[in-house]
């Protein structure tokens, strides 16, 4: 008869020492709180309105203070940014907003113009938001909300 084999801990490996300061921390986002890259091909490609919607509840769920604005830094203009920033918790919500249809416009080639209406309980409230294409990227220059 064959003894059972032997399961042992094995110890933790040591951190490297390549570098004595720690990796930059960046907000961690997961699930609902996600969002995909504001990418959309080459010029002239007709922007994804599903991630035009998950943009805009992430606004708004910084606008209501359930995100930090660090989550969306990437996707903002810095003037924006801190804008979003100064702004902090503008709308006030008795349950977490959900941002419902887009409604979009482009006034002129790289360039586009949405607002969103946002459930927020028992008032809703509208987000406008500007967005312009640097490069492959869109970012967003302004935003104002009522």
């Amino acid at each position: 008869m064959s003894a059972a084999p032997r399961i042992s801990i094995t110890p933790t490996p040591e951190p490297s020492y390549d570098d004595d300061r720690p990796p930059p921390r960046t907000p961690r986002t997961d699930g609902a709180l996600a969002l995909n890259p504001m990418v959309w091909g080459p010029p002239g490609a007709t922007p994804d309105e599903r991630r035009l919607r998950h943009l805009g509840q992430a606004l708004a769920e910084v606008l209501t203070g359930r995100r930090p604005p660090e989550t969306v830094a990437d996707r903002l203009t810095d003037r924006a940014y801190r804008d979003l920033v100064r702004a902090g918790r503008m709308i006030k919500a008795d349950r977490p907003p959900f941002a419902g249809a887009v409604h979009m416009k482009e006034p002129r080639d790289g360039a586009i113009e949405m607002c969103v209406l946002v459930h927020c309980g028992d008032r809703n409230h509208v987000l406008a938001v500007r967005l312009e294409r640097r490069g492959v990227q869109w970012l967003c220059t302004d935003f104002e909300t009522a």
